[in-house]
């Protein structure tokens, strides 16, 4: 048998129907151990993991000069009571867990904008 080319290969897949095409995923599975599915899959989680985490968490190592600011800040962002985001302030801590990269730079600047010093992990 010759050696099908990538693109004659794509080719005669499009020509397959689906039950085709499963069929032969079936056999791919049986001849060569592998499922086929799971190296498509793999390809894009693995870029993902390339970029570095998606979801961040926002800790304040510390407040800074301007320790006021940095307490209403962190009770906008959070909700928390006075005497919770004081101490905060005063330990450091999580401000905000499991947010968008984008939205942690954003929360991280505003923090550095008042004094204080951020962590994004």
């Amino acid at each position: 048998m010759a050696k099908l080319t990538r693109d004659e290969f794509i080719s005669a897949l499009k020509e397959m129907s689906i039950l085709e095409v499963n069929e032969l995923v079936e056999a791919m599975k049986e001849e060569f151990g592998v499922d086929p599915s799971a190296v498509a899959v793999a390809g894009p989680a693995a870029a993902a993991v390339e970029e570095g985490p998606s979801k961040v968490n926002v800790v304040l190592t510390a407040a800074g000069a301007n320790k006021i600011a940095v307490i209403k800040l962190v009770r906008d962002l959070t909700g928390l009571g006075l005497k919770e985001a004081k101490d905060i302030a005063d330990n450091g801590g999580n401000v905000k867990e499991g947010i968008d990269k984008e939205e942690a730079e954003k929360i991280k600047a505003q923090f550095e904008e008042a004094g204080a010093t951020v962590e994004l992990k």
